[in-house]
C-alpha cells in the first residue's frame, strides 16, 4: 500500500497547481499530475497540454459524462475548455520541443537533492517507459515533480543520489509530496511547507538527504 500520511493525492496536485501563473501552458504527465486539471485556480487562464495531443483541456470527466475518444496522458477521460484543440501527436511534441511549455508536472520514483529525477525504470525491471519525459525535461521552462514521500517499504524517495536510471539531471525546481512542499538545494532539500499532522522530525526521518527548515514553517497552502 502507498503511504497514507499527510496530504491526499488530489491535495498534492492542488498545491502544485497553485504555482501556475496566468497564461501558462502546463503539461501534465501520467499519474498524480493529471489531477492538477481538477484544481480550482480561480480566474487564472491555464492551458493544460497532454503529450498525446489534447491542448486546452479541463477537469477529468464525471462518471457518465465521458467522451471515450478524449483522454489525457494517463488515459483518463477529460473535458474540453473553450478554445481547446486536439492535434496530431507529432504537433503536440512540436509544442514541447519548440520550448512553449511553461511548466511540466511529472511523477517520479526518486528525486535527488541536485534536482535529478528518475521516473522511467525500477530496479530489476526489463525495459522501461521513458516516453516523452526526456523531451519535457529538456525543453520545458520548469519541471515540477509530484510523488509520495516514501516507497511501499518505507524507503525515501527524496535522496542524495538517485540509484535508479536518471531521466534528467539538475532540472527539478519544485517537489510536492504527501509530506509537504520541497525544493532541492544541491546538498539537501529545503521544506517550504509541511503537511498538516506531521512534524519536522517525521519529515526528516523519511527524507534520504539533509533537510533545511525555515524558522517559521507554514502548513501546506491548498486550493479552496
Amino acid at each position: 500500500m502507498s503511504d497514507t500520511k499527510g496530504l491526499s493525492r488530489q491535495q498534492m496536485a492542488d498545491r502544485v497547481a497553485l504555482e501556475f501563473r496566468d497564461g501558462w501552458v502546463v503539461n501534465l504527465g501520467v499519474g498524480i499530475p493529471t489531477l492538477c486539471s481538477n484544481t480550482n485556480i480561480g480566474d487564472r487562464d491555464i492551458i493544460y497540454h497532454s503529450e498525446n495531443g489534447v491542448i486546452g483541456y479541463g477537469p477529468i470527466a464525471p462518471e457518465g459524462q465521458e467522451d471515450f475518444n478524449l483522454v489525457n496522458a494517463g488515459g483518463q477521460n477529460v473535458t474540453l475548455r473553450p478554445g481547446a484543440a486536439v492535434v496530431h501527436h507529432a504537433d503536440s511534441f512540436g509544442v514541447i520541443r519548440g520550448g512553449h511549455i511553461d511548466a511540466t508536472v511529472m511523477g517520479a520514483y526518486q528525486v535527488s537533492c541536485r534536482g535529478d529525477f528518475a521516473n522511467w525504470k525500477l530496479k530489476g525491471q526489463k525495459g522501461g517507459g521513458i516516453g516523452g519525459a526526456m523531451d519535457l525535461a529538456a525543453c520545458a521552462k520548469r519541471v515540477f515533480i509530484i510523488l509520495e514521500h516514501v516507497t511501499r517499504d518505507g524507503s525515501p524517495r527524496l535522496v542524495r543520489e538517485c540509484d535508479l536510471p536518471v531521466t534528467a539531471r539538475g532540472v527539478v525546481t519544485l517537489i510536492s509530496t504527501n509530506y509537504g512542499l520541497f525544493e532541492p538545494t544541491g546538498d539537501g532539500f529545503r521544506i517550504r511547507e509541511i503537511a498538516p499532522g506531521l512534524t519536522v522530525e517525521d519529515v526528516r526521518a523519511a527524507t534520504g538527504a539533509p533537510l533545511s527548515v525555515p524558522e517559521n514553517l507554514p502548513t501546506v497552502r491548498l486550493a479552496r
